[in-house]
């Protein structure tokens, strides 16, 4: 049984493949098939004619002093057509590695980064399957938002975890619920950032509920969360929907950890912020009382966040803890200005964003 040489050739210089690595592959499996057979000789080893392509199985011979005295060859009855289906064997195996590892290869390069595919129907419910184009991704029931639901066909956006070579396959590991998958969104909305004129420093995030970015400018007169919210909030909007309506802080970010600090409670109004202790990072945050609901947020979402954001641990406090004396009834009535208050205060914000809005 012989090879066509030529072939062998041609497709290792196409798929890079060194052609000696290729003919030893060969080689052995076909040894290894041969040993498996009833006839096979001890010490039998196939060798692929490097000029010809033959293929024979080689079986050294020893006198009966166990000196080599020489080789002959063996080809059992109906090894030939075996031998073929080996080699076949050997090709496809090194066909396919090679493709998985130019895979492997293309998609590596994009770790740290969104793709785009088409959901697919999989076999694990668990589990959300993506079409990529060359291969498969998989989104893990721990990298999926719980309140995010696909069908099949959805076109699906996701952050790219990691990329490698399993047993069956290349495995792309992708990723919803990322924090970096926010920051790619808006790199892909707002070119300030591509530009590097508006740099996101940090992102927290409790994915389906409320994310945290923290921005910078690195250019004179360019507001970085102006940059990120965009004309009429388009560039935010179009973040947020694409997070199925996830609610996102933009604040600024400052080098002084007493604004920064008070920048990340955002939506919330800071009376002020004292460093307690630089080393532990540890602050103490005084907000109005008609705000300390809205500083902490629901089940402490707000403050979480913040702290994650900055790095600090915060100990929020309102502004006149002496009402906490009150009874009963002047608590309601307190409360009930302070939301009066808020109302008003809400009510002037929107008219400031009104009133400076620009005109179409």
């Amino acid at each position: 049984m012989s090879v066509d040489v030529d072939a062998l050739l041609a497709m290792t210089v196409e798929k890079g493949i060194p052609l000696e690595k290729l003919i030893n592959s060969i080689e052995q499996t076909v040894t290894e098939g041969y040993c498996e057979i009833p006839e096979a000789k001890p010490q039998g080893r196939a060798v692929l004619n490097r000029q010809t392509g033959e293929i024979l199985i080689h079986v050294p011979q020893f006198d009966s002093e166990g000196i080599y005295s020489g080789t002959i060859t063996d080809m059992p009855e109906g090894f030939e057509s075996k031998i073929k289906s080996l080699v076949r064997k050997v090709l496809k195996e090194k066909m396919r590695a090679m493709n998985d590892a130019g895979i492997v290869a293309e998609f590596t390069g994009s770790v740290g980064d969104i793709i785009s595919g088409i959901v697919q129907q999989g076999r694990d419910a668990n589990i959300v399957y993506v079409d990529l184009g060359r291969v498969e991704g998989k989104v893990p029931l721990n990298e999926q938002v719980p309140t995010e639901h696909f069908k099949h066909g959805d076109r699906i956006k996701a952050y790219v975890v990691d990329v490698r070579q399993g047993e069956k396959g290349p495995e792309v590991t992708l990723s919803r619920t990322h924090p970096m998958f926010v920051k790619m969104l808006f790199t892909l909305e707002v070119p300030e950032l591509k530009d590097r004129v508006v740099e996101i420093i940090g992102v927290s995030r409790e994915p389906g509920h409320r994310s945290k970015v923290s921005v910078r400018s690195n250019r004179v007169g360019v507001s970085p969360k102006g940059a990120l919210i965009g004309p009429m909030g388009a560039r935010s909007k179009a973040v947020t929907d694409e997070l199925h309506g996830e609610k996102i802080d933009i604040v600024d970010f400052s080098e002084d950890p007493a604004l920064y600090v008070a920048s990340a409670l955002a939506p919330a109004r800071v009376t002020s912020v004292e460093i307690v202790d630089l080393a532990a990072r540890s602050a103490k945050v005084i907000v109005p009382d008609f705000q300390l609901s809205l500083a902490i947020g629901k089940d402490g979402q707000n403050v979480r966040l913040a702290v994650k954001l900055t790095g600090w641990r915060m100990d929020i406090h309102p502004d006149n803890p002496v009402e906490r004396l009150l009874k009963p009834s002047d608590i309601a009535k307190a409360s009930a200005a302070a939301e009066a208050a808020a109302a008003q205060a809400l009510a002037a914000d929107s008219e400031d964003l009104r009133l400076s809005a620009p005109s179409e």
